[in-house]
């Protein structure tokens, strides 16, 4: 009893500083925004200054923020609804009905994320241009979708590996075909890792900034592009992109605070038995 209770402490002793070295440059991003630009640069740091929220007002008046926020939200759960609808079926697809072709094809799913962005950046941007979907939500949807979907089926199967054969084939006996099987066994069975799938595909698509600055200008901008309105040829404004920054990523920290049992939940799923 009193081993596990010193392991415990240790844990904890050591997970504080970690925590406390993740959470710094959030801290920092925070503070710096309610500091004026001579502040925000100066040397050493001011670590205590008169609060302002000159440069809140500054970011709200030069851009749309809302437009912006509401972009990013149509885009992130637009883009994880339909990977998950791209996904579900084909991980069900390999888990269950495995062939020998399989491993190879998850694997080489995963090999596309390591495949740098720069490098299809002008196929996809002509692509786009003649399409008509450059500056676009359908668009920026579409390639959010394709960039999430090989995480998304590698998570998706990985839990679908987990789901009881046995419960599957009963219900084949009594009549289930694959959509039904589908629907009423297997998506209740993995909805906690389902879930978690889903809430990581929203905070990737959130966060994904390369595309979002190449593929967009103005009318489908998501806050990944809002923040980077705010670096200019005379430099960076500190104080106002720390500002842009907090505004950004506040909606998004929110929702992960919110979620992180259920995310952790599923990404736990199946490891106890």
């Amino acid at each position: 009893m009193k081993r596990t209770l010193r392991n415990k402490a240790l844990f904890t002793a050591a997970a504080w500083p970690v925590a406390l070295v993740i959470f710094f440059p959030i801290f920092w991003m925070l503070v710096s925004g309610f500091k004026t630009e001579v502040e925000a640069v100066s040397t050493p740091p001011r670590l205590i200054f008169r609060p302002t929220l000159e440069n809140y007002a500054a970011v709200w008046q030069r851009a749309d923020y809302v437009r912006h926020a509401v972009n990013s939200v149509i885009v992130s759960v637009g883009s994880t609804l339909l990977a998950l609808g791209l996904a579900l079926p084909a991980a069900y697809a390999m888990a269950f009905f495995p062939t020998r072709r399989t491993k190879p094809t998850l694997l080489w799913m995963l090999s596309t994320k390591m495949l740098p962005p720069v490098g299809v950046l002008v196929p996809i941007y002509l692509l786009f241009r003649d399409l008509g979907l450059l500056d676009s939500r359908v668009g920026l949807l579409m390639v959010y979708t394709l960039v999430n979907l090989p995480i998304v089926i590698w998570m998706l199967f990985t839990f679908f590996k987990e789901v009881p054969r046995e419960v599957l084939e009963a219900g084949r006996m009594d009549g289930a075909g694959p959509g039904r099987e589908i629907a009423s066994l297997l998506l209740p069975l993995s909805l906690p890792g389902i879930t978690s799938t889903a809430l990581l595909a929203v905070i990737l698509a959130w966060n994904e900034a390369f595309w979002s600055l190449n593929l967009t200008a103005a009318k489908a901008a998501p806050l990944t592009a809002f923040m980077a309105s705010f670096s200019s040829p005379e430099g960076l404004f500190w104080a106002k992109l720390s500002a842009a920054s907090t505004m950004a990523i506040a909606p998004i920290v929110v929702f992960g605070w919110l979620s992180q049992r259920q995310l952790v939940r599923g990404l736990t799923f199946g490891a106890i038995k």
